[in-house]
């Protein structure tokens, strides 16, 4: 996703859901867990935020990606934020 602001949207992303799971900072990156097994991994780097997400073995990802899809570029309305998966 390309922002001159990665560091908010993580934030803002991990702040909206805080009460799913924790959220943590590891090598850079904002990890969020939810009790419930999907993990979202927000590594800002220069001129984006690197979003990956993932599911428990059992569960469909593609539902998954669309809600942060759909959550971050709401955050990014103004900004005319697009998250592309790759």
């Amino acid at each position: 996703m390309k922002t001159d602001r990665p560091e908010r949207y993580a934030k803002q992303l991990a702040s909206h859901w805080a009460k799913r799971g924790p959220a943590t900072e590891e090598d850079g990156a904002t990890v969020l867990r939810w009790e419930t097994g999907q993990v979202i991994v927000l590594r800002p780097i220069e001129g984006s935020l690197d979003v990956e997400v993932s599911v428990p073995d059992d569960g469909d990802v593609d539902p998954f990606a669309q809600v942060v899809k759909e959550h971050l570029e709401r955050f990014g309305q103004r900004d005319e934020l697009d998250v592309v998966w790759g």
